[in-house]
């Protein structure tokens, strides 16, 4: 009689890793973020981005040997909708060089890269794996930001260094922000979707320790854009369920500010700038609003078609006011005092509005709307999905599977487009916004029908024994 020989963990780790084989390289371009970047980096591609090209090479091999269609007629038309806004810009570009240079760019960020991402992701692991993968670099860059406050090695603010910029440097300021953001966004989602206990509890714990360095980032558009994007996921999760959360972080935000001291007169000041910017905005708001109105005039000046791709830097000046500074200090964080140019209105739509005009704005803020109508669709099916399919049959008021990734898809969604209200594509940390476009267009543009829509991340064993011989 033979037996079976024991399972090691060796085994198991090596199951594991062959089975996310083809998510993997998504994963490094998510850790590939983690390593520092250069103080006089001024935004060249680097090693995530050199990854993510890789991604993109890696999806379409992975066709070739699965033999699989690559995208559904509705897919490939929300995914590449963008496409005619981008190469009208391009052509249209005074300079050919900076035209071809903005098409790459985003064609990576907001096309290939999720289109990529979109294949390789093939069940509700694999988008729970790269959930986790972003509340893990969030932690590490967190806890980078943190020791620069608390060792004032940070970025220059107020004539101090203690701006939280984690690895991205000064040049980079919303670079943390932005990742931070991303990892509490998946992490609220996971405790508020998840039925596991030890899922949910490391998740709470994940997202409380997030806090503190999306606070000392100083971003005001990342606090607004976190604020409005968690609240969204509470609703959404259940009325209930929100208050409940709600309780907790205002405790948490007692013991924050009151206990631990977080509430220092500069992150004091900064939340209460973010009223004053009618009445006595500071120089930062004063440039922002004065770039929005250059990016808003060289729309009038060609309303079809905009200035052309990369042209936002060359027409600045003959449309902005005297009221532009000269650009913005940087310093600290291992960089030497500069002036950094002012290169973009700092809004992603009116970015697009002054480069790409009205074709280009409803093309790839069309793609956007269609995402989010989708991504709130698949939540509603999933909470409409039939016992029979889901697994076994769930205890009344038990949360139905799929609703964590969900909230993931809808949270990061959310959380993008109002973010592009304050910020726009630039820097080391933008190719993790075509990560989060990727996974949002998974979970927004799967089929159903398909095994990649039934919960996997159940074992075998834990089906009862009857419905399992049914």
């Amino acid at each position: 009689m033979s037996h079976a020989l024991p399972v090691t963990p060796l085994d198991t780790l090596t199951a594991a890793l062959r089975r996310a084989l083809p998510v993997l390289p998504v994963v490094a371009v998510i850790a590939l973020l983690g390593l520092p970047i250069a103080p006089t980096d001024e935004g060249g591609a680097n090693f995530a981005d050199a990854m993510s090209g890789l991604v993109v090479v890696c999806c379409a091999i992975h066709l070739v040997r699965a033999r699989r269609r690559p995208l559904s007629t509705t897919a490939a038309l929300v995914i590449g909708l963008p496409v005619i806004g981008i190469a009208v810009a391009a052509a249209g570009a005074a300079d050919p060089a900076a035209g071809i240079t903005g098409l790459a760019r985003y064609l990576q960020i907001f096309v290939l890269v999720p289109a990529a991402v979109l294949l390789l992701v093939r069940d509700r692991r694999d988008f729970r794996l790269l959930a986790w993968s972003f509340i893990a670099l969030a932690l590490w860059q967190g806890a980078i930001g943190v020791h620069q406050y608390v060792t004032g090695t940070g970025a220059s603010y107020q004539g101090e260094d203690v701006r939280a910029v984690g690895t991205f440097g000064p040049t980079d300021v919303m670079g943390m922000a932005s990742v931070v953001a991303f990892g509490l966004v998946c992490a609220v989602a996971l405790a508020l979707g998840t039925c596991a206990a030890r899922q949910r509890a490391v998740a709470v714990l994940c997202a409380l320790a997030l806090l503190p360095p999306l606070a000392l980032s100083f971003s005001r558009g990342a606090w607004i854009a976190t604020a409005v994007a968690c609240g969204a996921q509470l609703v959404l999760a259940g009325l209930r369920r929100a208050v409940k959360v709600g309780a907790v972080v205002a405790a948490a935000g007692v013991i924050l500010v009151g206990g631990l001291g977080v509430g220092t007169a500069m992150l004091q000041e900064r939340i209460t700038s973010i009223t004053q910017v009618a009445d006595a905005p500071d120089q930062s708001v004063v440039d922002r609003y004065t770039m929005w109105a250059a990016a808003v005039d060289m729309w009038r000046e060609h309303p079809l078609t905009g200035v052309g791709l990369k042209g936002f830097p060359d027409n600045r000046d003959g449309h902005a006011s005297l009221a532009l500074s000269s650009g913005s200090d940087i310093a600290g964080a291992g960089a030497a005092y500069h002036k950094q140019p002012l290169l973009s209105p700092h809004n992603m739509y009116l970015l697009v509005l002054g480069e790409q005009g009205l074709i280009g704005l409803l093309a790839l803020v069309g793609s956007w709307l269609a995402l989010l109508v989708r991504t709130l669709r698949g939540l509603v099916r999933v909470r409409r999905t039939p016992p029979d399919t889901a697994g076994p049959r769930l205890p009344s008021g038990r949360t139905p599977p799929g609703t964590d990734c969900a909230l993931v898809a809808c949270g990061l969604l959310v959380w993008q487009l109002v973010d592009f209200v304050y910020a726009d594509i630039g820097g080391p940390s933008t190719v993790l916004t075509a990560v989060v476009f990727g996974l949002i267009g998974w979970w927004a543009l799967m089929d159903p029908s398909t095994p990649a829509d039934v919960d996997a991340t159940a074992p075998a064993s834990s089906v009862p024994e009857e419905a399992a011989a049914r």
